[in-house]
Formats: C-alpha cells, structure tokens, sequence
C-alpha cells in the first residue's frame, strides 16, 4: 500500500471523530511512527501496539483521541495549516507523497517508534511459563528425533534449538532494556497496565479505564 493510501485511510478515521485510531502499515514501526504522528497533531495520543494478521506479520498501533483543550487546539491548527492532507496536500510531519519525517519532526517520529517498539517486543519477552514451554518443546523434539536419528544427533539437533531460544530471549530483554533507557531519558513514567505487563506513559496520561496509571 502506498504512502498516500496509508495516510488517507488514517484520516478518513480522524475526520470521523474516532475516540479510536487503528494504523497498520504492513509491519512497519518506522512507518507505524511516522503515522502515529501525523494522528498527534490531529489531537490523538499513543495508546498501545502489537502484532497481528497472519503469522504476526502486522504492527498494528492504536491511537486514543486526546480530550484535553491543548489537543483540541493542535488539530484546530493542523487542519488550518494542511487543508488538502490525504488529498494529495501537504501532511503534518512528513514530506510530501512520503512517510518519511521532515528534519524537525524527526525526533518525535524516533521516541513513537520507541514506544512502539517497546510494545511489539513484549510478545518476544519470555516469562518464565513462556520459557518452560519453550524448552519443553525442545525436549519433545529430541525424542521425535531419536526415533529417525542417532542419539547423538537428536541430543544435538534438540540442544542447538534450545540455544536459539536462550539467544533469542537475552538478546530481546537487552534490546527492550536499551529501549527502556532511552524512554526513561525522555521523560515518560514507566507503569503497570491491567495484565502486569510494563507500559511507558506521558506525564499526566492515564492507561485506559485505568484509576491510577502511576501505581507499581
């Protein structure tokens, strides 16, 4: 889908005064970032992102409608300022027919994609039941191998899998650490969402339905 199409349809969604936004660029959190933008400067905020669609092949991010006056008065002005955007008009943050971010923009398109990554990668992030599943599949698969394979090779195939599923776990943490960090370096507040997993918030946003979104 083209850059035009993609930003079309998240507007045909904002002109429409959805407390909701959906974007799904095909996968992309760069892309992802670069429209959930554009959607902030219609008076919308980041909410949350994951994966979805076959074989979890989409980022699909959703933005809540901002109801303080502040957003109010940014959408009043970005719709001042870009009358013809999705309809082959200048967008709020990006270059034209693009979705890549103009120089100024850059930096808030960098700290969404943090967000967003930071999201994504919880479905990668083991705990410890996701952990025990996962070596016990590479159990299972050293016994259907010993059935076709020498005992030496079922033991070893077995054990390069549950390598890859140690490597594939530490290097996850290290990368959502470093994300972590750097959003921390940005000012958000780090919270629990109503599942236990770990969330970054804006100072003085709220998680959805939640009464106190600064709690542990």
């Amino acid at each position: 889908m083209s850059a035009e199409r993609h930003i079309a349809g998240m507007l045909q969604q904002i002109a429409r005064q959805q407390d909701i936004v959906e974007i799904a660029p095909q996968g992309s959190a760069p892309k992802a970032a670069a429209l959930a933008h554009v959607a902030e400067q219609y008076g919308y905020t980041y909410g949350v992102a994951y994966r979805t669609g076959f074989r979890n092949s989409l980022v699909q991010v959703r933005m809540d409608r901002d109801t303080r006056p502040e957003a109010r008065v940014r959408e009043a002005a970005t719709i001042t300022a870009h009358p013809q955007a999705g309809n082959g008009g200048t967008v709020p943050g990006l270059e034209q027919g693009s979705l890549k971010p103009v120089p100024e923009a850059v930096g808030a398109v960098e700290v969404l994609k943090d967000l967003i990554s930071f999201d994504v990668m919880a479905l990668y992030i083991a705990n410890r039941g996701q952990k025990v599943k996962g070596y016990l599949a590479c159990a299972v698969l050293t016994v259907i191998l010993f059935i076709d394979r020498s005992p030496v090779e079922a033991v070893a195939s077995g054990g390069a899998v549950a390598v890859l599923f140690t490597v594939a776990f530490k290097v996850g943490e290290i990368r959502r650490k470093m994300i972590a960090r750097r959003l921390t370096a940005a000012g958000f507040l780090a919270v629990r969402d109503g599942q236990g997993g770990r969330r970054f918030l804006r100072p003085g946003q709220q998680l959805p339905g939640h009464v106190n979104p600064f709690a542990a």
